[in-house]
């Protein structure tokens, strides 16, 4: 109360206000204020670890690679920048995955171990039923920012790859910038992969339909005739090949379905009146090969039949033939 009216002799005193009942809150809110004071230093070492793993850049890189490893999206985008995350995550979940396996080298989800080797540096091993990798961490280089992270994959029988990772700062956090020389943006890079997977899908439906064609030829001479349909040309049973299942082709193949292609097939009976074995053998087969849904397994269709020459074309989805351009040497 001395202070109280110390204050309204000096002309600081507030009219209306009980210093007494004032004081009594300020005691109050010490109390709880030095409560969660004593709460914030039982939680501090484990706050204070979180900031300084997160500031760690073999840490923040090598728990996106335990997260390429699982084929955890969520994860993953969490170690991409904030505009590459967003890239990311509207990605259909087949590509997410495709970028995710390319971290990693492996195709099925792993288990990620995490281990330190004799010379202090990480290493993270993805354990994947039939395969596993192991990613070496080398010593990194902070320039302000920016942190660069070699690493290195052993393989046996050959020289271990080597590739550096780029990682920048970004909101106390550290994120993936780049792979080796590329910057690692996602939405051009998504372009890319695509191109590549579609340019591989439609090598694998020119390697089918030479393997259907070789495969006619083939039953052509066993049995003197070309077959009513490819299934003929399937697995056979236990009890050996016959007309109706010469072995041929796999099962896909053989019911004109595979590597996101369906094939048609069509007999082209010979010219003139001749006799039925000798009509037989002059007769003629094509092959047309479209993907199942264009622009993602595909988007060129082919064209294939008795003389060897392929055909093919951006067609839309629809059905190549004889008139398309020519693939390949003449």
């Amino acid at each position: 109360m001395k202070r109280g009216a110390k204050n309204n002799r000096v002309g600081f005193g507030w009219p209306g206000i009980d210093f007494a009942r004032r004081n009594k809150k300020a005691d109050r809110l010490k109390l709880v204020l030095l409560a969660l004071a004593a709460i914030a230093g039982l939680l501090a070492p484990g706050a204070r670890a979180q900031q300084q793993a997160s500031a760690n850049p073999e840490t923040s890189l090598s728990d996106a690679l335990s997260a390429a490893c699982r084929q955890d999206s969520p994860a993953f985008a969490n170690s991409l920048t904030s505009d590459n995350a967003t890239a990311f995550r509207a990605l259909p979940g087949a590509q997410r995955t495709a970028m995710m396996k390319r971290f990693v080298l492996l195709e099925e989800p792993g288990k990620p171990l995490l281990s330190t080797g004799s010379n202090g540096q990480k290493i993270v091993r993805c354990e994947s039923p039939s395969f596993t990798t192991e990613m070496r961490l080398g010593e990194t280089r902070v320039r302000e920012n920016l942190a660069f992270v070699p690493m290195e994959i052993p393989i046996t029988g050959e020289n271990p790859r080597t590739i550096t990772f780029g990682m920048v700062r970004e909101g106390g956090n550290w994120k993936l910038l780049s792979v080796g020389l590329m910057m690692l943006d996602v939405p051009a890079m998504a372009k890319q992969w695509e191109q590549a997977d579609l340019d591989a899908n439609e090598d694998a439906a020119i390697a089918d339909l030479r393997s259907v064609a070789s495969a006619l030829d083939t039953y052509r001479r066993a049995y003197g005739k070309l077959p009513d349909a490819l299934t003929a040309l399937g697995p056979a049973p236990p009890n050996g090949v016959s007309p109706e299942a010469a072995s041929l082709l796999d099962a896909d193949l053989a019911a004109g379905s595979k590597d996101g292609y369906t094939i048609r097939y069509t007999i082209t009976p010979a010219a003139g009146n001749l006799p039925e074995e000798e009509a037989d053998k002059a007769e003629n087969f094509s092959l047309a090969s479209c993907p199942k849904e264009y622009g993602k397994a595909g988007r060129r269709s082919f064209f294939l039949d008795s003389s060897g020459v392929l055909r093919g074309a951006d067609k839309q989805g629809g059905v190549a033939t004889s008139t398309d351009p020519r693939i390949g040497p003449p």
